[in-house]
């Protein structure tokens, strides 16, 4: 079955707001499928939206996250550092008052 295929029968609107499989995310984003489920255990990624079944999709912008989280980590950034400026970034976006 054609992904998009599939991506339909598990969400009827995935295509057409463009969302993706975990497979299909981690290889546009030129990670493992592995490498992408171990950066959402740490805390580094969300799934766009889970299917009633438990299925995770991505969206464009999560697959971008995902890019600049392998540069980071390529560049010598621990995974660790990298979650924590992701946190640090949001704090400071909703604490902030200037």
């Amino acid at each position: 079955m054609p992904i998009n295929a599939y991506v339909s029968k598990v969400c009827p609107l995935g295509p057409k707001i463009g969302l993706v499989t975990i497979g299909v995310a981690a290889k546009k984003a030129g990670i493992s499928r592995q490498s992408l489920q171990y950066y959402i255990m740490l805390g580094l990624l969300e799934a766009t939206r889970i299917t009633k079944t438990g299925r995770r999709l991505f969206d464009q912008k999560s697959i971008e996250r995902v890019k600049l989280v392998k540069k980071l980590n390529k560049s010598g950034y621990p995974l660790r550092a990298i979650r924590e400026l992701f946190f640090e970034g949001r704090n400071d976006m909703k604490g902030s008052r200037r």
